[in-house]
C-alpha cells in the first residue's frame, strides 16, 4: 500500500472574497494544515492541484515535503477537473480526495481511513453524524476511470458506479464534514 494524497486546490473562492487558501488556520495557511493531516495521517506523497502561475501557494507549501504541485488549466470546469489533473500524477494506492479547504480533518481519521481500506479493499468515506466526507479513500484501480471521464462528470457519477464496493465508516472527527466556503466558516461554531 502506497497511499497518495489528492487534494484539489484550484477553485476561485467566489464565495470567500479573497484567496481562502493562505488565510491562517491555527499557526499555518490553510492549504497547508490540510497537506499537513493527510502527511501525518500516513499517506506518504500529497499531490496538490492549483491554478496556474500560484506562487503564493507554492510559497505556502516550500516547507512541506512529500507535495507535489500540479496546475489544473481548465480550473472553469469545477472540482472535478482538478481531481482528474491531480489523478494523472497520483500514482499510488489508495487515493485519498481531500478538498484543499477542509484543514480540520485529524491526522488520526487519515490513519483510521487507511486501516479500514487495508482490511475492505473498498472505496472509504468517513461518516459524521451520518454525513458522508472527505477525505475518500479510492482504490488505485479506479484511477483511469477518473482521468478518463467525460466533460461534465463527476467524482459522485464515479464513486456511483461502484456502490457495491462502497463501505461507510463513523468517525468522531467533524473536520471531515467542515469546510470553508465563507469567512465565517472559520469560526469556532462553524458545522
Amino acid at each position: 500500500m502506497k497511499p497518495v494524497g489528492l487534494v484539489p486546490a484550484a477553485g476561485f473562492a467566489e464565495r470567500f472574497g479573497s484567496d481562502k487558501l493562505l488565510v491562517k488556520v491555527g499557526e499555518r495557511p490553510m492549504i497547508e494544515a490540510t497537506v499537513r493531516s493527510l502527511l501525518e495521517g500516513g499517506v506518504e506523497k500529497v499531490v496538490v492541484v492549483v491554478p496556474p502561475l500560484a506562487e503564493d501557494i507554492k510559497s505556502a507549501l516550500t516547507p512541506v515535503k512529500g507535495v507535489t504541485l500540479v496546475a489544473n488549466d481548465a480550473r472553469e470546469r469545477g472540482m472535478f477537473s482538478s481531481i482528474q489533473a491531480g489523478a494523472r500524477e497520483a500514482d499510488g494506492d489508495p487515493i485519498l480526495v481531500l478538498p484543499g479547504d477542509q484543514p480540520w480533518v485529524e491526522p488520526a481519521t487519515v490513519a483510521a481511513l487507511l486501516a479500514r481500506y487495508a482490511e475492505a479493499e473498498a472505496i472509504v468515506s468517513p461518516r459524521f453524524n451520518g454525513k458522508r466526507g472527505h477525505p475518500v479513500v479510492i482504490p488505485g484501480k479506479y484511477r483511469g476511470e477518473i482521468v478518463d471521464a467525460k466533460e461534465g462528470a463527476t467524482l459522485h457519477d464515479i464513486l456511483k458506479t461502484h456502490a457495491g464496493e462502497r463501505v461507510d465508516m463513523d468517525v468522531y472527527d467533524r473536520g471531515v464534514v467542515r469546510d470553508v466556503d465563507v469567512p465565517g466558516d472559520l469560526g469556532e461554531k462553524a458545522p
